[in-house]
């Protein structure tokens, strides 16, 4: 198997850091060679709260992804969380320059500007301008232009943003840990890459990417998102409810929600009991199992409420594939059945799928966006790939290609 490019992608959460390293085979086959996990501090909801604090957790689970791959880690693939990213739509037209009138990259890329011009505030930054789809003198649902005779061309792009000071405290970390940025990618973007199908992105569909502090949203229509956007609650707020409810700390808290928790009331027998350790207590006392999860499946009904309304509210109702949960807090018992009713959509958990080595844990919902950043910068590697967007920071495709090629030699 030969063997294309050694990728990193590294995943800052709410409560864990993940830096993977995958081999890209020639023929796109991902293998994941290097893994580091460790719990993060310094983060809230996503976003950098204390420098210091995430730098050592980025330094440390960079440092164990190359003690077990044996690579050095130089640059990486990084995601981008957080409730300050948003997204809009917008067009660009230009008139195609060439004499003899064909679509070349040159007025792909002119367009692309011109759509990217739209004015966004001084205080966000740029993560992403993904071509949506062409319309090339009035024929729309155009995918790929090049090579075709016309006199104007149109570009509807998804333009992805996140506050500019948020992005800049996250490189500031990344870069203190001695790691160059290949790019930035929007976290519910990279998950999406590791749960959707190109069947379901035609058809159209949803990730919501529900992690410990935040869920990630992208919607897809057409084979390319047209919403993306982060709701700021998470499985922790779950886990707050229960410390609350119960009187008993976060950890035990925790410990509850993911050994008894289910968000489905039908499969808990009501005489079922548990034994809880109350805080101040040294005996602790026995609860109901069907009081635990009333309080799960009252705030999971919440969180799925604002994801339904957060869908409802981009007018885009149509999303035929349903929405596929992702994220550490989506392997909740029962989340399916909940979405199914509250969401009156297909919904599935899933994980990422089709990738190998040492995969033992990775392979489950908590993983999606680390693995999913792998996935993106694979997708930009291989050469024969078309520019799918621009984004921050960018050295265009030909110099990823050749940065990507120098990690080749370790």
């Amino acid at each position: 198997m030969e063997r294309e490019a050694v990728l990193v992608g590294i995943d800052v959460g709410t409560t864990k850091v993940c830096a993977l390293i995958g081999e890209v085979s020639a023929d796109g086959a991902l293998t994941i060679i290097g893994k580091g996990t460790v719990p993060a501090t310094g983060l809230k909801k996503g976003v950098v709260v204390n420098i210091e604090q995430t730098i050592n957790s980025i330094a440390q689970a960079v440092e164990q992804a190359e003690r077990l791959s044996g690579w050095k880690i130089d640059r990486a693939f990084v995601g981008v969380g957080g409730q300050n990213v948003e997204s809009q739509n917008s067009r660009g037209a230009v008139a195609v320059s060439g004499h003899d009138r064909e679509v070349s990259r040159e007025d792909v890329n002119r367009a692309t500007e011109v759509a990217r011009a739209v004015s966004i505030p001084s205080n966000r930054e740029v993560l992403h301008v993904l071509p949506r789809g062409f319309i090339v003198d009035g024929q729309e649902g155009v995918k790929d232009p090049l090579g075709m005779s016309a006199i104007r061309l149109e570009v509807e792009t998804h333009i992805v943003t996140a506050a500019a000071t948020a992005v800049q405290n996250l490189q500031k970390c990344v870069m203190a840990a001695d790691v160059k940025i290949d790019e930035l990618v929007a976290s519910s973007l990279a998950s999406a890459e590791a749960v959707l199908t190109e069947t379901e992105k035609d058809l159209g569909v949803g990730v919501a990417d529900i992690g410990a502090g935040t869920i990630d949203i992208a919607l897809f229509s057409d084979g390319s998102p047209f919403h993306t956007s982060v709701l700021p609650v998470g499985g922790n707020n779950v886990t707050m409810d229960i410390a609350a409810v119960l009187k008993t700390s976060l950890q035990v808290a925790e410990e509850l929600k993911v050994r008894h928790g289910t968000c489905d009331l039908r499969s808990v027998d009501a005489d079922e009991m548990i034994s809880v350790s109350v805080l101040g207590e040294e005996a602790g006392r026995t609860v109901s199992r069907m009081e635990l999860c009333q309080i799960i499946e009252a705030r999971c009904r919440e969180t799925l409420e604002l994801l339904r309304n957060e869908m409802r509210a981009t007018g885009h109702g149509m999303l035929p594939a349903g929405i596929v949960l992702t994220g550490g807090a989506a392997q909740l018992a029962g989340l399916s059945e909940l979405g199914r009713e509250v969401l009156e959509m297909p919904v599935r958990v899933a994980g990422p799928t089709g990738v190998g080595g040492l995969v033992d844990n990775l392979l489950t919902p908590a993983y999606s966006t680390a693995i999913g950043l792998l996935r993106w910068g694979a997708a930009v590697t291989m050469s024969g790939e078309p520019v799918r967007y621009d984004s921050a920071p960018a050295g265009g495709l030909i110099g990823r290609i050749r940065d990507a090629l120098r990690n080749l030699f370790p």
